[in-house]
C-alpha cells in the first residue's frame, strides 16, 4: 500500500526537489553577480527528471555518490554553466535578467508543484473518506 502511495506522488516529489536545488543555484548566480570570475551555473531540468525518475523504479541502479565539488547536484544531476551571451571584463558571466526570468519560472513551477501534490493528497483524502 505504502508502496503505491510512493508510487503515486514521486513524480511530483521528485519535480519538487530538483528545482528547491535549482532555485538554490540560481539564488546563488544572483548573489555573485559582482564577484570576479565567477561562472554561472544552471540544470537541465527536463533532462535531471527524466533521470531521476529513470532511476527510482526497483531494481534500477542509483546514480553513483557524487563529491559536493559543485559538479553536481547531491543526486547526481550535472551543474552546467550557463552560455555566456556577453562577456564582462571581469570573467563573471552571470546575465541579471537571464537570471531573474529563470529565478521567477523556476519559482512558479515549484508553486503548481505544491499545487499539484496538494490536489493529489486532496484526492487521496477523499478515497480514504469515502466521497463525503
Amino acid at each position: 500500500m505504502i508502496g503505491k502511495l510512493d508510487d503515486y506522488l514521486r513524480f511530483n516529489e521528485t519535480a519538487l526537489s530538483l528545482r528547491s536545488q535549482r532555485q538554490e543555484l540560481l539564488a546563488s548566480n544572483i548573489a555573485n553577480a559582482d564577484t570576479p570570475n565567477y561562472k554561472a551555473r544552471d540544470i537541465d531540468f527536463s533532462n535531471a527528471l527524466r533521470s531521476a525518475l529513470a532511476t527510482t523504479a526497483q531494481g534500477h541502479i542509483a546514480n553513483a555518490p557524487v563529491a559536493a565539488d559543485g559538479k553536481a547536484l547531491p543526486d547526481g544531476t550535472p551543474v552546467l554553466y550557463r552560455t555566456v551571451s556577453q562577456g564582462a571584463v571581469d570573467g563573471n558571466t552571470v546575465d541579471m535578467d537571464t537570471e531573474r526570468t529563470q529565478f521567477a519560472d523556476n519559482a512558479l513551477r515549484y508553486e503548481a508543484g505544491i499545487t499539484m501534490i496538494n490536489h493529489q493528497i486532496r484526492n487521496l483524502l477523499a478515497a480514504i473518506q469515502g466521497g463525503q
